[in-house]
């Protein structure tokens, strides 16, 4: 799947492990990073959040926000 970059998001909402309601319009102004796995614990899954966990220093040093989303269904998990 290709990085979209500056496209804007359809209408969406998800709470955070936070408590935080994520929306397309909750962080105006700031990157906001939203990566889609669908399972827990699988080996690519897992691969991919640590890659993001990895960079999280420089994401938010970017000024950026980063939510990773199991399913539409869940709980945003914010890193």
């Amino acid at each position: 799947m290709a990085v979209v970059v500056n496209k804007p998001l359809p209408e969406f909402e998800a709470m955070a492990t936070s408590d935080t309601k994520v929306t397309q319009t909750s962080h105006l102004g700031q990157a906001l990073i939203l990566y889609f796995y669908p399972k827990d614990n699988t080996p690519g899954c897992t691969t991919e959040a640590m890659q993001f966990r990895d960079k999280y220093k420089d994401f938010v040093k970017a000024g950026a926000v980063v939510y990773g989303q199991r399913n539409l269904l869940d709980t945003a998990v914010r890193n």
